[in-house]
């Protein structure tokens, strides 16, 4: 992905726009929930994405694993 930097205001609501370039980048709809991590003194932005969209991420995965009768 293109390295994008935008400088946003904070508004006296302590709210931000985020710029429609980084919107367009990350597919970011309205109402959609973006978790704020704060990390050795940045805070960073990241889009909450569904379980759905997990789906296939690790194709080739071995997922037998041993479990407790209890568990299955």
């Amino acid at each position: 992905m293109e390295q994008t930097v935008a400088a946003v205001t904070l508004s006296s609501k302590y709210q931000v726009v985020i710029p429609p370039s980084v919107r367009e980048a990350f597919d970011l709809t309205p109402g959609q929930k973006i978790e704020v991590v704060i990390y050795e003194g940045r805070i960073t932005l990241v889009p909450v994405g569904t379980m759905k969209s997990l789906r296939g991420i690790a194709p080739g995965i071995d997922t037998r694993v041993p479990r407790d009768a209890d568990r299955v």
